[in-house]
Formats: C-alpha cells, sequence, structure tokens
C-alpha cells in the first residue's frame, strides 16, 4: 500500500461489518481491531489519524464501558487522534458523553456508508490542519505561541520556555518536573522540534499506561518467538526514536528490573531485544517526565540513584496553570476557539462573567481541567457566548469578585480576625479588645457593623 495515505483504525466486533467498512475507504490505509487490546496495539503501531470506534465490545458488546475504556486510552496514549464513535438508536447521551470525554464525532447505527465516509474525510482533512497548523506556528510564530506551539503569556511559562531552548541542541537529557495536566509532553515536542533531530522521529510513551510484564517489550523490543504471541521481529520504542527524541512520560513508574536495563543502554547507548542475542547501537536521545518525588523514591529504594542522575542532567520544573499569570483566560480563549470550529460554530466566545470565573478559578487538574470545561461548554452552551455557568465555575465567580473588591477584602480579614479575637477570649469583650488593641466602644460597633452579635 502506498505509504502516503492516512491510516483509518477502524475498532468493530462485527466481522461483517468490519469487512464492509474496510472496502468503503479505498483512499485511507485501513487498519481493524475487534477489542480494546488489539485496538491499543493498533493505535500504538500505525498512530492512525482518524479511529471509527464502536462502544459496544467485547466482553460488553451491550453496554458502553469498554468503548468508553478505549476512547479514555485512545486520549491518552495519542490525543489529536480524531476519534469517531458508533452511536445505536436512543443513545444520544453515550454521543454526548463520548464527545465530553475526547471523540470528534459520533455516526448512528445501521451504518450509511456515505455518511460515514464524509465524516471521516472531514476528521482526516481538520487532523490536517492541526497538524499543518501546529507547523506553521513553530515556523513562523503565532501571537502567544512559543516553544512548540506552546499558547503562554506568563513570565514563569516564557522562562521555562527559554530554558528549553537553550538545551535543546545540546543532547543531554532532561527531566520535566510538573503535576499532571500541565503540558509536559508538549514541552518535550517542542525541545524536539527546537532540536538538531528535529527531522527524526518523536516517540512518546507513557510508562504508567503499560502494564509492567509489556513494557519491557514495548520499549526494547522483542525477537520472533521470543514469548507467546511474538510472531514477528518488533522494534521497541528506543529503536523507532533513533535519530530523534524519546519522551518517557511518568518514567517514575518505571519498575526496579527493567531500570538496571534502561541504565545500560543510557550508558552503552546499546540494546538487546527480548529473545535476542544481538546488540544494536541506537542513537536515540531522552527526555522524560514525572509528577512524582523521585528523590523520595531513592531514599526509599523505589528509583535507582544512578539512573536518575543519567535522566537528569538537566531538570526543568513546570508551574502549575495557576501560577501562570494570565495563562488561564489566555487558553480558554484558544480552546474555545478550536472546539467551537469542529464541534458547534455557533459559539462567538465568552460573557464576561465566563473570563471572570476562568481567572479566579484554582485549576487543580491544570491545562487539561481547563481544556475539559471549555470542551464540554461548547457543546452545551444554549447561547452563543459561553457563561461561567456553563463552565460550572460560579462558585468560582462570587469567589473571584469578592476577592477583586478592597472593601469586601477588608471587611473579611476584620471578620476573621475579630473571630479570632472572641474566640481567643471565650467570648469576653474586654479581653478581645485588648487583644485587637482597640476600645470596648469600638469593638461593639464592629460587632454590629459586622454581624457578629449573638
Amino acid at each position: 500500500m502506498p505509504k502516503d495515505r492516512p491510516r483509518l483504525l477502524i475498532v468493530e466486533d462485527d466481522q461483517g461489518l468490519q469487512a464492509q467498512l474496510k472496502w468503503a475507504y479505498d483512499d485511507f490505509d485501513i487498519v481493524c481491531a475487534g477489542d480494546r487490546e488489539s485496538a491499543i496495539a493498533a493505535l500504538r503501531a500505525e498512530e492512525p489519524a482518524v479511529v471509527t470506534l464502536d462502544l459496544g465490545l467485547p466482553p460488553d458488546p451491550d453496554g458502553v464501558s469498554e468503548g468508553f475504556a478505549l476512547l479514555d486510552a485512545i486520549m491518552e496514549l495519542k490525543p489529536d487522534t480524531k476519534v469517531i464513535v458508533a452511536s445505536g438508536h436512543g443513545a444520544r447521551e453515550s454521543a454526548l458523553a463520548a464527545i465530553a470525554r475526547g471523540a470528534y464525532d459520533f455516526y448512528g447505527k445501521p451504518v450509511d456508508i456515505d455518511e460515514l465516509g464524509l465524516i471521516v474525510r472531514r476528521a482526516y482533512k481538520l487532523w490536517q490542519i492541526e497538524r499543518e497548523n501546529a507547523r506553521l506556528s513553530l515556523r513562523a510564530g503565532e501571537d502567544k505561541t512559543v516553544l512548540g506551539g506552546l499558547i503562554t503569556a506568563a513570565p514563569e511559562m516564557l522562562k521555562v520556555a527559554r530554558t528549553i531552548e537553550r538545551v535543546a541542541n545540546t543532547g543531554v537529557s532532561v527531566m520535566l518536573l510538573g503535576a499532571s495536566g500541565t503540558g509536559k509532553e508538549l514541552l518535550a515536542r517542542g525541545l524536539h522540534e527546537a532540536s538538531d533531530r528535529a527531522e527524526g522521529r518523536f516517540v512518546a510513551i507513557n510508562c504508567a499506561a503499560i502494564p509492567e510484564t509489556l513494557l519491557e517489550a514495548e520499549l526494547f523490543g522483542h525477537e520472533k518467538g521470543a514469548f507467546t504471541g511474538a510472531v514477528k521481529a518488533t522494534e521497541g520504542k528506543i529503536e523507532q526514536a533513533h535519530g530523534g527524541t524519546l519522551f518517557l512520560d511518568e518514567v517514575g513508574d518505571i519498575p526496579l528490573a527493567l531500570q538496571v536495563k534502561l541504565l545500560r543502554f543510557l550508558q552503552e547507548r546499546q540494546i538487546e531485544r527480548i529473545g535476542g542475542r544481538k546488540t544494536i547501537d541506537v542513537d536515540t536521545r531522552i527526555v522524560c517526565a514525572t509528577h512524582q518525588d523521585l528523590e523520595a523514591m531513592i531514599g526509599e529504594g523505589r528509583f535507582r540513584e544512578d539512573l536518575f542522575y543519567r535522566l537528569a542532567e538537566i531538570v526543568v520544573k513546570i508551574p502549575a496553570l495557576a501560577e501562570r499569570t494570565g495563562d488561564a483566560a489566555l487558553l480558554a480563549r484558544a480552546f474555545v476557539k478550536r472546539f467551537a470550529a469542529e464541534m458547534n460554530p455557533s459559539i462567538r466566545g465568552f460573557a464576561p462573567d465566563a473570563i471572570a470565573a476562568i481567572d479566579s478559578w484554582h485549576w487543580p487538574g491544570n491545562v487539561r481541567e481547563l481544556e475539559n470545561r471549555v470542551k464540554r461548554a461548547v457543546i452545551m452552551a444554549d447561547s452563543k457566548l459561553i457563561g461561567a455557568a456553563d463552565l460550572d465555575l460560579e462558585d468560582a465567580l462570587e469567589e473571584g469578585e469578592r476577592s477583586l473588591n478592597l472593601k469586601s477584602a477588608r471587611e473579611r480579614s476584620d471578620r476573621r480576625v475579630i473571630r479570632h479575637a472572641l474566640a481567643r477570649s471565650d467570648g469576653n469583650i474586654s479581653h478581645a479588645a485588648k487583644l485587637l488593641g482597640i476600645s470596648r466602644p469600638t469593638l461593639y460597633d464592629l460587632l454590629k457593623h459586622h454581624d457578629l452579635q449573638n
């Protein structure tokens, strides 16, 4: 098959429908899977641009649990993939839930091949546009975008981006430290694009998402017959990234036994596939990330100190979204523009109360939480402007409005201090007034003003 044809992964357990769909798209390179395990394997091996996914997969063909689990896995492993889910009669709720989880679109069953074909081709076109936009952002630079298309105007993140740009061409191993959802893979990809390895492959693997029994084969590959199911020799991620960059996400989840083998590769730049006897020279740069405290894990004997120093020649700490001045609103506008174009063109942006709420919220889930809230709001909003209620951030709005009002802030502070003084003095007004450094009449006036009287 021509290598320039886009890849389409069809996940469908009905063999007849699978064959029907497979032969309907001769302009795509088709890969088929009938269950979650084989679909994830195909996703990793083939990296399809578009996936059609029947939510009813074995062992739950009459439900949606397996389909949703697979959708979540795809969004975790390859979030730029356009997933189109199958929705049976009356399954609108499942379709909306799937879109909220990251699916691009849905189609009704029984399948209309022509209609589905239009959705698939539209999804692929959008995938192409997004990839091209990302490439052009890096080459030409868009307003407020820096390293690898990272959207930021925050001094805290601009400092991070400058650090990564400085080390990009040095070849040193880089460790990115930050909470979940802070954009570690985006920064790793940006480092790769800014380096002299940009023409090579950028290969990412989430070490926490793969069972320990499979992780070694994923990283180092295997020879034919190395274990049950090894029907052909297969390159591991380290080999696939030869001449490029390998991103090890959640590196703290690599088991100790495998840490030894990874350390040997970093020292010798050679690997052996599972079941193989031949050493293979590999020129792969390692960039890793974790949200865990690796130094504490070293003290507990769960992470090798010598491996840590091999991986952490340069350590870059990524601030949480709440610590990035002004970035929440900036990112939210970028997300609403993107999701509106994909799913709801009638949306025109945010109402003022939504921007105030976004600016006030503490974002415990970081950029990923912001993206999910905006996506859900784009889908569910009834008006052209998304409000704080659509984002489920009414509480943040109230808190933000109070915190920006100087008089309100002073009154909250006064009430808090008066309550502390009363508690310390067991309700004795004279003692509380002395603690506060004011007279009894003044304290009585303050109690009345702040409605703190019994």
